[in-house]
């Protein structure tokens, strides 16, 4: 049976900065394919697919694309929307209906659950589909590829982020020197990990790490930034926000405060707790920050590397589908040899779908709550441009 000509994407999960690009690449590749068709847009994703609210992103001007791409968030929406059993008919309606014979899900493990489970299903229905995901999320924890779209210039944010934290703190001495920045990464500690790249001198931010692979010894945390507040005159610790103790999750209450669609759970601040145990330690101000959406979505931190190669994951997946590539994700693909370069691979979704890439032990120092150089050489050139020097009088 002859594949449709058009085209389906949808942008899935949490957003990014560079979320944008991808769809830019996706709809620029597909729309200047030999063989073109249609290019759809879902609004909000998976909720729009079965409402059959679909835009026709070919009627839009090069200089509206131009911008969008630049644009931080998700241009068509984004879901946490779970594919349900009963969603499917209606699913597989609209996509005979529109006649679409590629779809593309810019997304993260959920998404290629997602993915996965549409590509199954028309299989089982008889209809041609070619379901080639997009690789996105500020988390890192993707299985089968080297990094995400969306983690350089989170990563970024967070560099800078501690840069200044650790400069302010290092001002305020007495009045306000203790600080514990709370950041994103659910169950992986690769956006924590990436502000030790803020890290220049012994005094600089951040001076403890801790992220979800490394149990946290509360007792031990505390003598570690008591030591560093007393060598220094001011310390800063960067948390990964479901960093975990050697129990569960820190804090007093274990219980999620939410959990979504895909079973996770969300958990008060464990930044929060941290800070609160310093304060009643050290008896000095200690200032809890807790930047939120900010770092998925601060234009101003969008690393280089992070916008060229979202684009370019966008345009891969087109490519993989015109040639026939079906329940698959794109993979970025680090090149070997000096100095950094980056292509593109592919990874089966059912190896993607569900599943976390936890930071390696090579990249982690659990002795003293940091991580390896080998981590800053891998994480270094995905922020893009070098980070700024900072001077002291």
């Amino acid at each position: 049976m002859a594949i449709p000509k058009n085209t389906l994407v949808m942008q899935s999960g949490g957003n990014t900065a560079v979320f944008n690009r991808s769809l830019f690449g996706v709809v620029s590749e597909a729309l200047g394919s030999e063989v073109p068709g249609k290019v759809y847009g879902a609004v909000h994703g998976l909720e729009g697919l079965l409402a059959d609210e679909l835009l026709d992103l070919g009627t839009y001007s090069a200089a509206r694309w131009k911008a969008i791409a630049r644009t931080p968030g998700a241009a068509l929406g984004s879901t946490r929307r779970k594919l349900e059993s009963e969603d499917v008919p209606a699913v597989l309606r609209v996509l005979s209906s529109r006649g679409i014979g590629q779809v593309h899900v810019i997304g993260g493990n959920d998404s290629a659950a997602t993915g996965h489970a549409l590509h199954k299903k028309a299989v089982v229905a008889g209809l041609p589909l070619r379901v080639v995901n997009v690789p996105k999320t500020i988390d890192n924890d993707l299985v089968g590829t080297d990094h995400t779209p969306g983690y350089g210039s989170a990563a970024r944010f967070v560099a800078l982020a501690t840069m200044g934290a650790g400069r302010d703190a290092e001002a305020m001495g007495s009045a306000a020197p203790i600080t514990v920045l709370e950041v994103m990464g659910r169950d992986a500690g690769w956006l924590a990990a990436s502000s030790a790249l803020a890290r220049r001198e012994e005094r600089d931010a951040p001076h403890v790490i801790c992220v979800p692979e490394v149990p946290v010894d509360e007792q031990r945390f505390a003598g570690l930034m008591e030591g560093a507040y007393r060598q220094h005159g001011f310390a800063v610790a960067v948390v990964a926000e479901n960093a975990r103790g050697i129990d569960g999750p820190l804090g007093p209450d274990a219980v999620p405060w939410y959990t979504d669609e895909f079973g996770h759970p969300y958990y008060e601040g464990a930044g929060h707790h941290l800070a609160a145990l310093l304060g009643r330690r050290l008896n000095v101000r200690v200032r809890y920050e807790k930047p939120g959406t900010i770092q998925r979505s601060m234009a101003a931190c969008v690393s280089t590397a992070d916008a060229k190669e979202a684009e370019m994951a966008g345009r891969a997946a087109v490519r993989a589908a015109l040639k026939g590539e079906t329940d698959i994700m794109v993979t970025l693909v680090r090149s070997e040899g000096d100095g950094y370069g980056c292509g593109t691979g592919l990874a089966p979704l059912a190896e993607v779908a569900d599943a976390v890439r936890e930071m390696p032990p090579e990249y982690l120092d659990p002795d003293h709550y940091g991580v390896t150089e080998s981590f800053l050489d891998y994480v270094r050139p995905l922020l893009g441009t070098p980070l700024p020097r900072f001077g002291r009088v």
